[in-house]
């Protein structure tokens, strides 16, 4: 058989990954925002003595960290999308982006308590009129964000859907900023700006194991959702006396999902047969059907 044959039954493995995804360039202006708002909290809170501004500034670092790995997640993604190492494209790299940060959401966190604890041993003074006007800057700042995300949201990307919860952790934590700031100034609670320090850490903490639970799952191959599973089923078993003896479905990249199959049957057909019963909608971009036949011992069969 000569090479050139065979070129039909070839295809690339790039599904997509090659072209600049909808948030992309939001995400982009999104991280440039949060950094300069980043350091003018940062800056404020050691100047003005509020530890709930320096969380919340420390927040908007560890995000504005995350947001650019994933602004050059997106970048990598498009430029390796054709590299034939990647065995089923690059769209894992935008968890992987994911997981890196998320862990250093965590780092981010620890420093975050560990400073407010300090704050509640050690009382400093704070400047309450400037200290209240950057956060409700940074608030303001985050909104934006918020609405400049959303118009492009899309919860099968991982990194929009990263950014888009950054940016509502900060505009909760400004929010938390505002409140301990204007509690210790009008009825003397001061404790009330590191407890909010401390609150931002717990609430950066829960939404870094979050993140790590749903990158790592798709980094480590983990099974598809159970809806999705079931509908490759039904699509195959709807035609006959087929069943699915084995099925693993997992993610490859931002809804999109690859797919081995084995199936049984009296009389088996073709794997492109059984390949053009899944439903375009379910995002199956890369199947591998095994066929085996009833009237065969085991060991028998046909693969594709």
């Amino acid at each position: 058989m000569h090479t050139q044959s065979i070129h039909p039954w070839q295809h690339d493995h790039r599904f997509g990954q090659e072209l600049r995804r909808p948030g992309e360039r939001r995400t982009l202006i999104v991280v440039v925002l949060t950094g300069l708002m980043m350091i003018v909290e940062i800056i404020a809170g050691l100047t003005f003595g509020s530890m709930a501004l320096l969380a919340d500034g420390l927040h908007m670092a560890s995000h504005t960290a995350a947001l650019g790995i994933s602004v050059i997640a997106y970048w990598y993604a498009r430029r390796r999308a054709s590299d034939p190492r990647f065995s089923f494209g690059t769209g894992k790299v935008n968890s992987l982006a994911g997981f890196a940060g998320a862990i250093l959401l965590v780092g981010f966190a620890v420093l975050m308590a560990t400073e407010s604890l300090e704050r509640l041993a050690n009382p400093v003074p704070i400047a309450f009129g400037e200290a209240i006007a950057v956060a409700v800057g940074g608030l303001l700042v985050n909104a934006f964000s918020g609405v400049l995300l959303h118009a492009e949201h899309d919860h099968h990307d991982h990194n929009l859907r990263s950014a888009y919860l950054h940016v509502l952790a900060d505009a909760l934590t400004s929010f938390l900023a505002i409140f301990a700031l204007l509690s210790a100034k009008f009825f003397g609670f001061v404790w009330m700006d590191p407890l909010m320090g401390i609150v931002g850490a717990v609430l950066v903490t829960r939404w870094s194991w979050g993140l790590l639970r749903q990158t790592s799952r798709v980094l480590l191959d983990y099974q598809a959702p159970e809806a999705l599973r079931e509908a490759i089923r039904n699509a195959i078993e709807s035609q006959g006396d087929e069943r699915v003896a084995d099925l693993h479905v997992w993610a490859i990249g931002p809804a999109i999902y690859a797919a081995v199959v084995g199936l049984v049957a009296n009389e088996p057909k073709s794997a492109d047969f059984y390949k053009k019963l899944l439903p375009a909608k379910l995002g199956v971009v890369h199947v591998s059907i095994e066929v085996h036949d009833c009237s065969n011992p085991p060991g028998e069969r046909r693969a594709a």
